[in-house]
C-alpha cells in the first residue's frame, strides 16, 4: 500500500430507479475525483434502495398481494452481477482512474442479495462480497451470502475488504478479513445510531487498518410518493467517517447532510500499529483459539456430467 487519498460518500440513491441512481454515482465520483481521491466508497444498497420501514406485507403465516408487488418493484430496480449496470460503473471508475467500492442490490434468479462490488482504477470488476447475514426483517427479502465472497482484494493502493452493516458485529467475520491482511476496511451501512462510531473505532484498532464507513443519508424528499412510511421510520441521518489504525477519527462522523468526506491514508501507520497488536499474528494464540472459514460456494443445485455410454 502507498499513501492515498480516500473518500466516502454520504447520500441517498434514487429509490427504485437504478438508472437515475447510476447518474448520481457518476456525479459523486466526479466530485471525489476533484478532491483528489483515488478510492471512493459508497453506502450499503446504494444501487438502488435500502427500503427502510417497508414490511413487504409479511407477518407470520401471511403475505399480502401489495407486499409481493413491492418485492417485484425492488427486484426490478436491482442489478445483475455482472451486467450492463456493473459495466457502466466500471466505465465511471476508469474515467476518473478511481478505485470504487459500492453497495448494490444484486439479483440472482428470484433472490436478492445485499452485495458490495470492488473495482480497480482501470474499471475492472475485481469481485463482490454478498452479505452473509441479513439482519432481522432483511431476511424476508434478501438471501444469505456464503464464504466464497468473503475475500480481500489485492490492488495497487492496498488490500481492500468490506463488511456490510451488522456484519461488523460478527467477530469471526472480522477476523477472517484481518487474516487476509486487510488494510482498507470498508464498512458500507445504513446504521446511523450513536453506537456506530465506537464500533468503527474499535475495528480500526483491533485490525490495525484504516476503516472507511459510508452511511446513507435519506430524507423525506428522497422517498417515492407512494412509499407510505413516515420519515421518522424511514429516514437515515448519516454518520460517515474515516478512522486510522490507532482509532483516531480522520473525517466525520458527519450527520444530517449529504457530503463527501476525504482523508489521506499513510501505509506506514498500519505497520507501526502491528508492532504491538496483530490479532491474527503475534497477538494470536492458535494453540487455544482457531477459526475455520469455509470459502467454497454453496449452490443449492449441482449438475454433474454423466459418463457417456458406448
Amino acid at each position: 500500500m502507498k499513501p492515498i487519498r480516500a473518500a466516502v460518500v454520504q447520500a441517498a440513491p434514487v429509490l427504485f430507479d437504478k438508472q437515475a441512481t447510476l447518474q448520481k454515482v457518476a456525479r459523486f465520483l466526479e466530485q471525489a475525483s476533484d478532491k483528489g481521491a483515488q478510492l471512493c466508497v459508497f453506502p450499503e444498497a446504494f444501487v438502488s434502495a435500502y427500503p427502510k420501514g417497508l414490511d413487504f406485507g409479511a407477518t407470520l403465516g401471511r403475505r399480502t398481494p401489495e407486499g409481493r408487488k413491492w418485492f417485484r418493484r425492488y427486484w426490478d430496480s436491482s442489478i445483475d452481477v455482472p451486467g450492463k449496470e456493473t459495466a457502466a460503473m466500471g466505465a465511471m471508475a476508469a474515467r476518473h482512474h478511481m478505485h470504487l467500492v459500492i453497495g448494490v442490490m444484486e439479483r440472482d434468479g428470484g433472490t436478492l442479495y445485499c452485495t458490495v462490488l470492488f473495482y480497480d482504477a482501470s474499471g475492472k470488476l475485481l469481485g463482490k462480497h454478498r452479505k452473509v447475514m441479513p439482519t432481522a426483517m432483511e431476511r424476508v427479502v434478501w438471501g444469505f451470502g456464503d464464504g466464497s465472497t468473503l475475500q480481500v482484494m489485492n490492488t495497487d493502493i492496498g488490500k481492500i475488504g468490506a463488511a456490510i452493516c451488522w456484519e461488523n458485529y460478527m467477530p469471526l467475520l472480522r477476523t477472517s478479513l484481518y487474516a487476509q491482511g486487510v488494510e482498507l476496511y470498508c464498512a458500507p451501512t445504513v446504521d446511523d445510531r450513536p453506537t456506530w462510531e465506537p464500533t468503527m473505532r474499535h475495528i480500526a484498532v483491533e485490525g490495525r487498518c484504516y476503516v472507511l464507513s459510508a452511511v446513507q443519508y435519506l430524507t423525506a424528499a428522497d422517498l417515492p410518493t407512494d412509499y407510505g412510511v413516515a420519515i421518522e421510520k424511514a429516514g437515515i441521518r448519516g454518520g460517515s467517517m474515516i478512522v486510522d489504525p490507532f482509532g483516531t477519527v480522520l473525517a466525520g462522523p458527519l450527520f444530517d447532510k449529504e457530503c463527501i468526506l476525504t482523508a489521506d491514508l499513510n501505509p506506514e501507520v498500519i505497520l507501526e500499529g502491528k508492532y504491538d497488536l496483530d490479532v491474527t499474528g503475534h497477538y494470536a494464540r492458535p494453540d487455544i483459539f482457531r477459526l475455520d472459514v469455509n470459502t467454497k460456494a454453496t449452490p443449492t443445485v449441482r449438475f454433474e456430467e454423466s459418463e457417456s455410454i458406448g
